[in-house]
């Protein structure tokens, strides 16, 4: 089997880890079958598609929308890299996951318009899917609606036309759309359960997503949701892709 690559952006031990852990789980995967490049650590170089099944892409403390001159160095570099490869990936039509932040960089390459109107704090959010995700290969056997962890400063306010929305909620419109046939992108992380959002809020309590002092309680509300399905769109890209 070709491997699966998760590229990742956190800089910060405990979520990073938890972060590949929780795809090598949701996927069902060892770990030669899914090869991890931290981007915060080491240039991407060069990425080639023919030996992989597909490309995911995590979450991440970066934003799109950050203005230019408060990114680091590391954070432009990665989002050049990231639009040099997504242009290969659309072009293609290249097997492609991306969450969150992933979400994020992909709309902003595929001409989405992606700013902070639509932002959510962190913790449960009922998703729905549209008609064409209650059909879509990579979601169709999903209930809608059903619960899932979302946290960001940014999201998309209008896709291209080229674009089809597959999912939204009541403070986001979109939750998930999909490029081609295989590039998929998702607001609220797939890969995440309880104990995963618990090590995030944790993680990033100064990182300006909520009040620091607020994160006992969202963990407490983390802890009293009921996030089951979202896993299933990851068991589901494998199974999808896998070469």
């Amino acid at each position: 089997m070709k491997p699966f690559l998760l590229l990742a952006t956190r800089a910060e031990q405990a979520p990073a880890d938890q972060e590949y852990t929780a795809f090598l789980e949701c996927g069902a995967l060892s770990d030669d079958q899914l090869i991890r490049h931290r981007l915060e650590e080491e240039p991407l170089g060069d990425i080639d598609l023919d030996a992989l099944s597909g490309i995911i892409l995590g979450g991440s403390p970066f934003t799109v929308t950050d203005p230019i001159d408060t990114k680091s160095d590391v954070q432009v570099r990665v989002e050049l890299e990231l639009r040099e490869l997504l242009d290969r990936v659309i072009a293609q039509d290249f097997p492609f996951l991306g969450a969150c932040y992933g979400i994020g960089v992909i709309g902003a390459q595929c001409g989405a318009l992606v700013d902070r109107t639509y932002a959510e704090p962190v913790g449960p959010v009922s998703v729905s899917l549209t008609d064409a995700g209650k059909v879509d290969p990579l979601l169709y056997d999903l209930p809608s609606p059903f619960e899932a962890f979302v946290g960001h400063k940014e999201a998309i306010s209008k896709l291209p036309e080229d674009a089809v929305a597959l999912a939204t909620s009541s403070a986001c419109p979109v939750q998930a759309f999909r490029l081609g046939a295989n590039v998929y992108a998702t607001q609220f992380h797939p890969e995440l359960d309880v104990p995963g959002i618990v090590t995030r809020i944790e993680a990033y309590k100064d990182y300006g997503y909520f009040e620091p002092e607020r994160a006992e309680e969202l963990k407490e509300t983390a802890r009293a949701s009921n996030v089951q399905h979202p896993a299933a769109i990851v068991r589901r890209f494998v199974e999808l892709y896998q070469q």
